[in-house]
């Protein structure tokens, strides 16, 4: 539950930001597919966090493969979603590619610091356990 109020106070800021951007640049920073962005990196967030979180809960010991996974599944959806916006735009490419990935460094490390900091407070569990 902590992970999803995160997600959405992030995604809340993000909002802010992105309103912030067009209306005092218009669209000279911002592609007009922004939000349509922004919808796609917070599914594919939930879902990587989805099979993160079963792969920790069913299989702690193999935790890496189910990241990797997660990590790998984002990667190729996000190149197939970058190849789809090519294929059928052909005006402002390199402005749609830096949102996009502006977004998904941004969501990407998100993810990496909520695993992270859930990992830390199991492993303070196990250590308080075996002592």
């Amino acid at each position: 539950m902590k992970f999803i109020k995160s997600m959405l106070l992030l995604t809340g800021l993000l909002v802010l930001l992105v309103v912030a951007l067009q209306v005092f640049t218009g669209d000279r920073l911002v592609h007009p597919y922004i939000w349509w962005v922004l919808l796609f990196f917070l599914f594919i967030t939930f879902f990587t966090h989805y099979i993160t979180h079963l792969g920790f809960k069913h299989d702690s010991e193999n935790l890496h493969a189910y990241f990797y996974a997660s990590m790998g599944v984002r990667m190729i959806f996000s190149i197939i979603a970058i190849f789809v916006y090519r294929y059928f735009h052909e005006e402002r490419v390199v402005q749609f590619v830096f949102n996009f990935f502006a977004l998904y460094f941004i969501y990407t490390g998100f993810e990496i610091y909520a695993l992270l900091s859930n990992l830390r407070q199991n492993s303070k569990k196990q250590i308080e356990e075996e002592a």
